[in-house]
């Protein structure tokens, strides 16, 4: 199989357009389309950028078996998200699978009285969310905040933050956060 061809074959595979691809390589349309029409031949740095894109090593590039390449899902059922929670809090992980994955985004789930424990939470990035069902109690910094249905909330995950269900209720809230 020539070059192209493969290359072809691989990002359809993966769910890729021409455009996605050149988008995530940095590198134009017309290049994407003319390495697939074996039109010209890439320089091995070329290549290499343009699969980071996919992602794929350039080892894997030339000896993956096709056939054995899936696309990656889009979809994930309630019952294929893991849950990555503690303390009687439910974190459900949208996406798990993706590789290449930069973002979590999560289905919490806080019965009354429950809460993210007794120490208060700090990692780098930043998080935000949104309340779909009762209320949560969420504290950052000094600062204590009631956020009820449709409340969302957006900060960085470096101050010291904590989340609590005060409530009777059970509290859903869906969030984002980076890997």
């Amino acid at each position: 199989m020539e070059l192209g061809d493969r290359l072809k074959a691989i990002r359809e595979r993966k769910g890729l357009s021409q455009r996605e691809l050149a988008k995530r390589a940095g590198v134009t349309n017309s290049s994407i389309s003319m390495i697939e029409k074996n039109s010209v031949s890439p320089s091995v740095s070329s290549l290499k950028k343009v699969l980071a894109g996919i992602p794929i090593s350039i080892g894997d590039f030339f000896t993956l078996d096709i056939d054995d390449i899936k696309p990656e899902p889009v979809v994930f059922r309630a019952s294929e998200q893991p849950d990555i929670g503690s303390n009687n809090v439910s974190l459900k992980l949208v996406g798990a699978p993706v590789s290449g994955r930069n973002m979590d985004i999560m289905r919490e789930t806080y019965p009354p009285g429950a809460d993210t424990g007794p120490e208060m939470l700090q990692h780098a990035g930043q998080e935000g969310g949104v309340v779909i069902s009762g209320e949560i109690e969420l504290t950052v910094g000094f600062d204590i905040y009631i956020l009820k249905v449709g409340d969302g909330y957006y900060f960085e995950s470096s101050k010291p933050h904590r989340f609590r269900n005060i409530s009777d209720e059970i509290c859903e809230i869906v969030s984002a956060n980076p890997v």
